[in-house]
């Protein structure tokens, strides 16, 4: 395994210094090998570059969009020998990092990172599963880097405790899911943390009594248990 890392770092470093003539090259079976560059079609601006060994891709690529005939970085995938996964940042054109993580194949996997549009700050963080499904936690930030949600994912479907926040982190809406679905009991607040509406839910639907909430009095109640209608034959 030592002798494999040292022949793939002597590869890399060979690749990094070829001249014009040598790049996309095929080894003896047919399968692309060495530095490869393409550019969009009809097009001299290019559109990826990195290396393959023996038809794997391995180390740093990068990929461009074509912006007014001018290539601009819009992403990175840093390869590895042992398998499809990659290390992937995606970037705007002005070369900030729009979001990061790992993907297989085109499956993204792990935890992926998005940040705020104006700062270097976290958007989002998400979890997934190997099969690409969310799962676990996920997190979404205000701009000052507070919480303004906090859900969990099971298999890819919300499942559990979800609650959305003020920027002063006052609870404003507490809901449970089961499969996907709203099930279970429901709060709503003010700004203040005064709860407004409470009630249950039913497979995604209301269900029970709900009440209203002015000032912390209760002012209203309405009555969403399903009553079947019977037809008279």
């Amino acid at each position: 395994m030592k002798f494999l890392n040292i022949a793939v770092l002597s590869f890399l470093l060979t690749a990094s210094g070829v001249s014009a003539q040598d790049i996309n090259q095929l080894d003896n079976t047919g399968k692309r090998h060495g530095v490869w560059k393409k550019n969009f079609e009809n097009s001299e601006v290019i559109r990826y570059e990195g290396a393959f060994l023996h038809g794997k891709e391995v180390g740093l690529f990068k990929f461009y969009k074509n912006v007014k005939n001018k290539p601009v970085l819009s992403a990175t995938k840093q390869f590895n020998k042992e398998n499809n996964i990659t290390q992937v940042t995606f970037l705007s054109s002005t070369g900030k990092i729009i979001s990061e993580g790992a993907m297989d194949g085109k499956t993204y996997i792990g935890t992926w990172k998005y940040y705020q549009q104006a700062s270097n700050n976290l958007l989002i963080l998400e979890h997934f599963d190997n099969e690409g499904a969310l799962t676990g936690e996920r997190l979404v930030y205000y701009k000052n880097g507070e919480v303004a949600e906090r859900q969990n994912y099971t298999a890819g479907k919300l499942d559990g405790e979800s609650f959305w926040y003020s920027e002063n982190k006052v609870v404003l809406k507490s809901f449970i899911y089961k499969e996907g679905l709203i099930h279970g009991p429901s709060k709503i607040y003010n700004s203040k943390g005064e709860l407004l509406i409470e009630g249950q839910y039913k497979n995604g639907k209301k269900d029970g009594v709900w009440k209203y909430y002015e000032n912390g009095k209760l002012i209203e109640e309405k009555d969403f248990t399903y009553k079947p209608q019977y037809v008279k034959k």
